[in-house]
């Protein structure tokens, strides 16, 4: 479904890429979902979109942030708002959808194919927008998960629907062994 020399744009939905692959029990390596797309085709950008709260000391997704940005990644975030529910339970919101929307139908006119990592329905429009551009869009989630981590309308939509769990092999990170600290303390005594 790909073509060595379309123009391509990867648009990542972070906290759904997230979702995705921490429902299929894997971790995405980055650098080698960088990799496989270039290999697809000529990867002009990679957007990864995503909120951040700012009041917080320490964001567990900073790190991820900065790697991303130092390589190759063009990041789009905002701060998430925080607010308390009804029951006084403290919840974050930060939903970046219109940002990645106007990002890619700006895009549109500069690439031959879209490939979006997201199941959210509310992607629909985006597709169809992009497609009367002339734009094929593929998109990237999982129907492997449960429930299924991509709306249907948006699949139906879709030009070609890639499953998560079929690029887990050549995207995923290796699973890390804990480690165990007494062993690790007895090898470095026994050097």
């Amino acid at each position: 479904m790909f073509y060595r020399d379309e123009r391509l744009a990867l648009f990542i939905d972070g906290s759904n890429l997230y979702a995705a692959a921490k429902a299929l029990q894997f971790d995405i390596d980055y650098k080698l979902l960088r990799q496989e797309f270039r290999q697809r085709g000529r990867l002009m950008r990679a957007f990864y979109y995503t909120a951040l709260l700012e009041n917080e000391e320490y964001s567990p997704i900073r790190p991820l942030v900065d790697w991303l940005q130092y390589n190759g990644f063009t990041m789009v975030t905002k701060p998430a708002k925080e607010f308390t529910d009804s029951q006084g339970r403290r919840k974050v919101k930060g939903n970046m959808d219109i940002e990645l929307t106007v990002d890619a139908m700006e895009m549109a006119a500069h690439v031959d194919h879209i490939v979006l990592f997201s199941g959210d329905g509310d992607f629909r429009p985006l597709v169809e927008a992009l497609q009367r551009k002339g734009v094929r869009v593929s998109v990237v989630s999982t129907i492997r998960s449960q429930p299924p981590m991509i709306a249907d309308d948006l699949r139906r939509q879709a030009d070609n629907f890639i499953e998560l769990d079929e690029l887990k092999e050549v995207i995923g990170r290796p699973p890390r062994e804990p480690r165990d600290h007494d062993e690790a303390r007895g090898s470095a005594a026994a050097r």
